[in-house]
């Protein structure tokens, strides 16, 4: 006879089995007499897959290889670790809008890049087994990711308690599983890095996507991966006090961005991983986190970056009965070119790189030598005309400069230049933070409220 406890999340799990769910894994029963619970991977689980290496952009249907960047779990059971091959190809090649051809050829840019959409069809399991499976690319996708943390220093020298050194070290570990499966891109070296900057300044070049490159594959269909036993020992725990000091991997269900997101919002997230103490599973993967959005700050002019802050304050696992937390945002997946960074107590902000001083200081000295350039023998045509730095005009640009014996030319170059440095960097809005859907989070638990019941 099956404890009311177990027969009751055994409802719960049928029920979530035949509607269209966005959980990451599907929980159904073959049989209520065998107690064995579907190890199936449910529609609209999200693949996170990275380019293992660059690929030259050539024609549709040329086919494009990645590797789990993430582990996918069924319910406790990891079906795919992080590494696995995945498959896929190119399906589409973006035609460019006539404005945007014209404004790539008045900045010497005659192959303007493309948009270039893949799909991703087949995982490559141990042994070599093969399981196809259907997808599609959400938005958010074609970005280069880094895992930010948050800065903890300070936190954690003025930590009198344990919690935050176990938080500390699953940070450190997780960190680790990234890099691991960061170490099967083929990076380029830095000959090859020198080539492409070369090619990226001539007026006609090809295209490519770069090694690193993340997709978020959401699975069309359910994956069947069997089926294992269910023992009232694993229902008993399930939804379960959450240890102090756990830390929580899960993906966005909301996508957020500090242009557009409300202070208030409401934003969920979903459990890519089990969590367990030692070998009790606590929580299952599609477990969700449900929070608010506490602090938002969109971007604006005078480069003022956008911020923002959520927190999560309940976990809900299948059996519907929630629990409130204390918890903090530890980590996040976010895309490098965005510079984003974490505060000690998980705010997200668009940071700005330094460089920019340097950078617009140079363009800015660069005009000002072909302003003093021009005189008596300027006029004759004897002098060379000044140029700007690559942060207002390209490589082409500065070739243009010397080829043409032309003072006017080079000081409008340095003009365009500076100029152009100076806004981008200084008067125009700055970046907003924007985490996609699927994007990977850490949360760090600590202690925990009352239990309440979900209606």
């Amino acid at each position: 006879m099956m404890q009311p406890r177990l027969v009751f999340i055994f409802t719960i799990c049928t029920a979530m089995a035949t509607q269209d769910s966005s959980l990451p894994v599907t929980l159904s029963t073959r049989s209520a007499s065998t107690q064995t619970i579907a190890l199936t991977v449910a529609r609209k689980t999200p693949l996170q897959i990275v380019l293992d290496r660059e690929v030259r952009i050539k024609n549709t249907g040329q086919p494009v290889r990645g590797r789990l960047v993430q582990p996918v779990y069924a319910f406790d059971r990891l079906v795919a670790p992080a590494g696995t091959e995945v498959d896929g190809h190119i399906t589409r090649i973006g035609t460019l809008s006539r404005k945007k051809r014209a404004l790539g050829i008045l900045n010497a840019d005659f192959t303007p890049a493309r948009k270039i959409d893949v799909q991703f069809d087949q995982l490559v399991l141990a042994k070599g087994r093969k399981v196809p499976f259907k997808s599609i690319v959400t938005p958010g996708s074609g970005q280069v990711m880094e895992l930010v943390s948050n800065q903890d220093e300070k936190k954690k020298k003025s930590a009198k308690d344990s919690i935050s050194d176990k938080i500390a070290q699953a940070k450190q570990e997780a960190r680790r599983q990234w890099q691991e499966a960061m170490k099967q891109i083929k990076e380029p070296g830095k000959v090859h890095r020198l080539e492409r900057f070369a090619f990226s300044q001539l007026p006609a070049r090809p295209q490519y996507l770069d090694a690193g490159t993340t997709y978020f594959a959401e699975l069309q269909e359910p994956l069947d991966f069997g089926s294992e036993p269910f023992t009232p020992q694993m229902a008993a725990l399930i939804g379960s006090a959450i240890p102090p000091g756990s830390l929580i991997h899960a993906l966005l269900v909301t996508p957020l961005d500090s242009a557009t997101t409300k202070k208030g919002a409401r934003v969920e997230a979903v459990l890519s991983q089990p969590l367990f103490d030692g070998d009790r599973l606590i929580l299952p993967a599609g477990s969700r986190l449900k929070g608010r959005v506490l602090q938002v700050r969109p971007a604006a002019r005078l480069h003022h970056n956008g911020q923002l802050r959520i927190a999560f304050r309940e976990i809900v696992p299948p059996d519907g009965v929630s629990q409130k937390v204390v918890a903090s945002l530890e980590s996040v997946q976010a895309n490098q070119d965005g510079h984003v960074k974490l505060d000690s107590e998980g705010g997200a902000e668009a940071s700005t790189p330094k460089t920019r001083y340097l950078a617009t200081a140079l363009s800015l000295a660069l005009a000002a030598a072909a302003m003093r350039e021009h005189n008596d023998e300027d006029d004759a045509g004897r002098s060379q005309p000044g140029v700007g730095a690559d942060t207002g005009v390209k490589l082409v640009d500065i070739v243009l400069s010397f080829a043409i014996k032309s003072q006017p030319f080079g000081m409008a170059m340095g003009a365009y230049g500076a100029g152009r440095s100076v806004y981008t960097h200084f008067i125009s809005r700055g970046q907003d933070v924007v985490f996609p859907r699927n994007t990977l989070i850490e949360i760090g638990i600590g202690s925990r409220g009352k239990t309440v019941l979900q209606p």
